[in-house]
């Protein structure tokens, strides 16, 4: 049985990059306290991640994909020692946010 892939997504660009980046910054640092417990790191690792986001917008990249490597491979270099967290469950909760606010479901990849 052939599967079909899921099709690439393409944010709009950038309008607002403060708002942008604020509203991911709340939104992952909530889910971060939502996870497991609420600790000061959290909202560390979600003001950089939404720097990272934001500053890729800022250069084009509006590929969600993209975004998402983009995510993981400059957290690399974040010391996740005091979370309970890695730059690859962050970079899957912006995912989630992104596509949850395009009206996606995120369980299923389907809008």
């Amino acid at each position: 049985m052939a599967v079909d892939p899921i099709p690439p997504i393409t944010l709009p660009p950038i309008q607002d990059p403060v708002q942008e980046g604020d509203w991911l910054r709340q939104g992952l640092q909530q889910w971060l306290n939502q996870e497991f417990i609420p600790e000061g790191i959290n909202a560390t690792i979600a003001e950089r991640a939404a720097q990272i986001f934001v500053r890729q917008r800022l250069e084009g990249e509006n590929d969600l994909g993209s975004l998402v490597i983009a995510i993981v491979t400059e957290m690399q270099a974040f010391d996740f020692r005091e979370s309970f967290f890695s730059e690859f469950a962050v970079a899957n909760a912006v995912s989630d946010l992104i596509l949850e606010s395009l009206g996606y479901e995120t369980c299923c990849g389907q809008s």
